[in-house]
């Protein structure tokens, strides 16, 4: 097989991964759009002419703000090869860079933008399932008690399998997905084929003139329509896994198309069967259909909610990585992919939600609204994010970098402000979400500046210490003693206690700082610095990208090449272990504080964090006032 060849192959088979896990969720919303649109709350009459009109709104959207604005312009914002909100925030940060007077909004702008997506991850489960589980009242209304039932057994056996990891059932993720794009675009060549009128939709002047014919009416609708565009943060987010090409291929070679052609269809079919609005999906081929399509779209939606879940836990592990969030047990369920992992706490908290999603909203219908606002605001920070990109990281001039995001500024304004009409309705929830997230990551990060502060206030340099520790030398010990220290501080705690009730210092001493880059990964060759300090003491950096785990005994392996060996049973790890203490003062609010020093108590213990073995690690406690 040629080069070429093995090329093409390579890509395809990324193409079909891509459609199967990056979308999943946006090729699902087929499923509830046109019904939300022509809901009766919303007072759009199901006449030739909004038909036309709302279906040539949802193209033109899905041209704009997919094809444009996310697949050509932000797809380019990759932070080496990695995608979604806290590698785009990651990238910004560094654009701006930390003296920018930029750079507190920029990082707080990000913290919005992953608050939501762990909104949105809690709706898109809660929505789909049930939406696709609501096909049976369609049938037969004596169903319908039995909707939420199945939904929650559905959800609860999605949730259950995460620890297993998404590589043993990942790889049919592009065949079934694949094959539900499918089905869209069948049914709706079936449905054009009987009524070719809507095919005016394709031209947008029918979509302005659906929305200066209703006015209002057609502003609410709005907050229905951004429906159909759910799920575009995820082709950014899984860019990484798959790379900016098949993802691009995918959207424009079978997504979109399949997309176009199935919004049409139930627009045609509407024009035919106006009593259809009730729910346009399910009613495209007939009663015939309505129970193979109900399986279809169950797997199809646990398949858009799995790669939400997983996404999910991606940005969990980058916000913990970049500082946002405190340790968590993270798993990693693949030996060959890095990026599968899973987090014990962010499954089953996101279960309780879902849970809860679905039993108080009660219908996909009533979950709408909390989606909406959801992925509206999700696109507003993006825009906002890039535009800092495009002028700082990219340098481009002021007026390219506004021209190239302010037109799509426009579309997420007007999107964003219809989805906050319902707020009451169901939009506080998702914004609950976010303000909750938002404040954990806030307390988090602040918490962290205020330890440095005092630890900083109490510094003694490194350097002037070694001096005057070997004027007078310690009986040093064999072995190799392994002290953690944060960048930019001075003696290791848990040396000075070693000191103070050991009196003793190991043969070799090695200060260990660990570095979280503004990158996803740092190549191999630049993961360690070893810097000499005499005496036999070193001063050795690890750098890791912030997608990346610690595995600090193995890289420290690579300090081979500077001589520096370490024999493992000859090793021994020193760790400050900080108990931190609230007090009232010019720090944060006292909740707040109590919320760090809690959350500070319940972080994953750092020696299982950086991987160090258990039996050669010795923590030593001190106090932490802030």
């Amino acid at each position: 097989m040629t080069t070429e060849s093995t090329k093409k192959n390579g890509i395809a088979t990324l193409t079909l991964g891509a459609i199967g896990v990056v979308y999943g969720d946006i090729g699902t919303s087929p499923l509830y759009t046109m019904k939300e649109v022509f809901s009766p709350a919303h007072g759009i009459a199901v006449s030739p002419a909004n038909v036309i009109g709302v279906v040539s709104l949802i193209l033109w959207c899905l041209i704009v703000v997919i094809s444009l604005k996310y697949v050509t312009l932000v797809l380019r914002a990759d932070n080496r090869g990695e995608g979604g909100i806290m590698a785009l925030t990651a990238l910004a940060l560094k654009s701006v860079t930390q003296n920018s007077r930029f750079y507190y909004p920029v990082m707080l702008l990000g913290m919005i933008g992953a608050g939501l997506f762990f909104g949105d991850g809690v709706i898109t489960p809660a929505i789909t399932v049930l939406s696709s589980i609501e096909g049976i009242e369609v049938a037969t209304p004596a169903f319908k008690p039995y909707v939420i039932p199945v939904t929650l057994a559905v959800l609860a056996g999605l949730y259950w399998v995460q620890h297993r990891g998404t590589g043993g059932i990942g790889k049919w993720f592009g065949p079934i997905v694949l094959v539900w794009f499918t089905t869209l675009a069948a049914m709706g060549v079936v449905n054009i084929v009987e009524n070719t009128e809507i095919l005016a939709a394709l031209n947008p002047l029918y979509a302005f003139n659906f929305l200066r014919a209703n006015g209002w009416f057609a502003f609410v609708a709005l907050g229905a329509v951004v429906l159909a565009l759910t799920g575009a943060e995820a082709l950014y987010a899984d860019m990484g896994h798959f790379g900016r090409k098949p993802v691009r291929l995918a959207w424009f070679s079978v997504v979109f198309p399949a997309l176009a052609l199935n919004y049409l269809g139930q627009g045609a079919m509407l024009l035919s069967n106006p009593a259809a609005a009730v729910n346009p999906f399910f009613y495209q081929l007939g009663e015939w259909s309505i129970y193979p399509l109900v399986a279809l779209s169950t797997v199809a939606a646990v398949v858009a909610s799995q790669a939400t879940i997983s996404g999910a836990f991606s940005v969990a592990q980058q916000a913990i990585s970049l500082g946002f969030l405190p340790r968590m047990q993270i798993l990693h369920t693949s030996s060959q992919e890095q990026g599968q992992v899973y987090i014990p706490l962010v499954n089953w908290l996101q279960f309780g939600a879902v849970v809860f999603a679905v039993v108080a909203f009660g219908s996909s219908t009533n979950l709408a609204s909390a989606y909406g606002i959801a992925a509206t605001a999700t696109m507003l920070t993006t825009t906002l994010l890039t535009f800092f990109v495009v002028r700082y990281g990219w340098n481009y001039p002021w007026f390219v970098a506004i021209g190239a995001t302010s037109f799509f500024l426009v579309f997420d304004v007007t999107l964003f402000a219809s989805t906050s009409l319902k707020i009451v309705s169901g939009g506080w929830f998702t914004l609950v979400i976010s303000a909750i997230m938002v404040t954990i990551m806030l307390t988090w990060r602040k918490g962290r500046e205020l330890v440095f502060d005092n630890l900083k206030a109490h510094l003694i340099p490194l350097p002037e210490f070694l001096g005057s520790l070997f004027n007078t030398p310690p009986h040093r010990v064999p072995g190799t003693a392994v002290f953690f220290r944060t960048e930019g501080d001075g003696v290791p705690h848990a040396m000075l206690h070693n000191l103070l009730h050991n009196k003793v210092l190991h043969e070799r001493v090695v200060f260990l700082t660990v570095i979280s880059t503004d990158i996803p990964f740092v190549p191999t060759s630049e993961r360690i610095k070893v810097e000499p300090l005499g005496n036999d003491c070193y001063q050795v950096d690890l750098l890791y990208g912030f997608v990346e785990s610690r595995n600090v005994p193995a890289d420290l392996e690579l300090a081979a090449q500077y001589g520096l060996a370490f024999e493992p049973m000859e090793t021994s790890y020193f760790i400050a272990r900080q108990n931190i203490i609230a007090t009232p003062g010019a720090g944060m609010a006292m909740w707040r504080e109590g919320l760090y020093a809690s959350m500070a108590r319940n972080a994953r213990d750092a020696a299982d964090y950086f991987k160090l073995p258990s039996n050669r690690v010795i923590e030593l406690g001190t106090q932490v006032e802030i």
